[in-house]
């Protein structure tokens, strides 16, 4: 039996590694990273390889102690830089419509859910049932953000829109969840429970409202980059911006769990405070490039990976009621946000293809959802199953969500066609050529051969290696004195003569050597 150092240290590095280069194998079938990172967590775990005797043999039947507190300080950096891609000022700009959506879209999954919990898992206590309603009700702004990149959309008006409305839906998300462990804390039920429990919530965030609030007033009197200065100049300890941010971290984590809200709130909310108006745009470039590299690098696939080794797979065969279960919570959890999210979608005005490719994309879960279960698993409120439940179905809709929305711009010659002006590289042969082909054969072949073949509109769009077309008419070939001015060359060098076609390519009639310069199809 190892030692624990020793085991710890064997645990750290296989499921960093293997999460890191799963992680990037997903990447390349494009699918986001955690998707690798959580099955390489499942596949070290008792799904697989810790129910052999050599898994067990180095620990990797659960998570060990010493990995639980580097779990703990995962989950703080994933809530912190969660709550730093939030924008206060953005919300004053939302419209009523995007807000109600964002509302919407956590509140009718987690009803319909709260609903079906109970049918699909008999006994299942009212509470728990709420905890596993919330968990499915969560849009994740980490992986909404990367899909909008992969997609071309940030900053465009969807792009907007749907980091508006995960940011809506996670605030909301995150406040719920609050409630929802401060009333089980508390051990008292009814109204006086729920009123103990928002009144905690509300003392936490009018605190946070308040911070931000001064915050704005020293901006506005114009002392706050004087105070900073001042700072500057008496702190001589090496990275004490960087310490003293840790401090505000771990000091709103403590302020939550004291509250009984559990420390991941305060981290979100910590995060939130850090914007570019209170930090200045050089020192928030630095705090985003060191949490950025810390938490990207290190704790996400750590993470994730956490949360594949405690998940269990095969208990979602035995029994066949778990594996029902699961089927009936993802179909309801995917539907409701996928129809929500296009409802809502179609009354803003967007198309029917753009609509259920919002629809799709809200529909998308990752590490606030995981979080949040992961505590859930840790204070003993659900067990090894519903997690496993509540965690493949954050995998699959994590998964469906892209595919979804990419199939459904495919499947629309105009936004197939803006699609890939966005994206050029989504017209190669890769993966979106694989799911549904743009071109015809021999448009393809016209566009990556050497042949002056006619090519359509609908081809020029779609490829990144198109040539643009020839001119309808070739200009007239211009006199000899007329002729442009030859590249620099010794005086003696002979005047230039009109080129014939090249050997290899005797079926295109090439113009006159002056003409072919002004030429877009001239070789280069």
């Amino acid at each position: 039996m190892l030692d624990p150092t020793t085991q710890f240290i064997v645990n750290l590095f296989l499921l960093l590694g293997c999460a890191v280069f799963a992680g990037e194998l997903a990447t390349r079938v494009g699918q986001p990273a955690l998707v690798g990172q959580l099955l390489a967590g499942v596949a070290l775990g008792p799904t697989l390889f810790g129910s052999t005797s050599l898994g067990s043999y180095l620990g990797f039947t659960s998570v060990s102690p010493m990995l639980s507190s580097l779990q703990f300080l995962a989950t703080v950096f994933i809530l912190f830089m969660a709550g730093i891609e939030v924008v206060p000022e953005q919300l004053y700009k939302m419209s009523p419509l995007t807000i109600a959506m964002g509302l919407a879209i956590f509140f009718g999954p987690f009803l319909l859910s709260a609903l079906v919990v109970p049918l699909a898992l008999p006994g299942i206590p009212a509470r728990t049932a709420l905890y596993v309603a919330l968990t499915l009700s969560i849009t994740a702004l980490p992986v909404m953000g990367i899909m909008l990149s992969e997609f071309g959309l940030i900053g465009s008006k969807m792009g907007v829109l749907l980091m508006n409305v995960a940011l809506i839906n996670e605030l909301t998300a995150v406040s719920v969840f609050a409630i929802l462990l401060r009333l089980g804390a508390g051990g008292s039920g009814g109204a006086i429970g729920v009123a103990v429990a928002a009144l905690s919530v509300g003392l936490f965030i009018a605190v946070m409202l308040t911070i931000h609030m001064v915050l704005r007033l020293l901006r506005a009197a114009k002392l706050w980059e004087p105070l900073k200065a001042a700072f500057s100049r008496t702190w001589k300890s090496k990275q004490g911006n960087f310490a003293l941010l840790m401090v505000m971290v771990v000091g709103s984590t403590l302020f939550s769990q004291f509250l009984g809200l559990t420390y991941v709130v305060g981290a979100f909310y910590a995060g939130i405070l850090v914007t570019r108006e209170n930090t200045g745009e050089e020192a928030h470039r630095a705090i985003s490039t060191i949490f950025d590299a810390m938490t990207w690098g290190f704790f996400v696939p750590l993470f994730f990976a956490f949360v594949g080794v405690e998940m269990n797979l095969q208990h979602l065969l035995v029994p066949i009621s778990v594996l029902a279960a699961f089927g009936a919570l993802l179909a309801v959890g995917a539907a409701s946000k996928v129809a929500i999210g296009a409802g809502f979608a179609r009354l803003q005005g967007w198309r029917d293809p753009d609509a259920l490719a919002i629809g799709y994309m809200v529909g998308s879960r990752g590490a606030v959802e995981l979080a949040m279960a992961t505590i859930l698993l840790q204070t003993g409120l659900i067990g090894t199953t519903i997690f496993t439940v509540i965690a493949t179905v954050g995998l699959v809709t994590t998964i469906v969500a892209p595919i979804g929305a990419l199939r459904t711009w495919l499947s629309d010659p105009k936004c197939r066609a803006e699609l890939f002006a966005r994206v050029p590289s989504l017209a190669g042969p890769g993966r979106a050529t694989r799911l549904n082909p743009p071109l015809s054969w021999e448009e393809m072949r016209a566009l990556y051969s050497h042949q002056q073949a006619p090519i359509s509109p609908q081809a020029v769009l779609t490829t990144a290696s198109s040539v643009p077309p020839p001119a309808a008419s070739p200009p007239p070939a211009s006199p000899p004195d007329e002729s442009p001015p030859a590249p620099p060359l010794p005086d003696s060098s002979p005047p230039r003569k009109t080129a014939t076609a090249p050997p290899e390519l005797p079926a295109i009639e090439r113009p006159s050597l002056p003409d072919r310069e002004r030429s877009p199809w001239k070789r280069r």
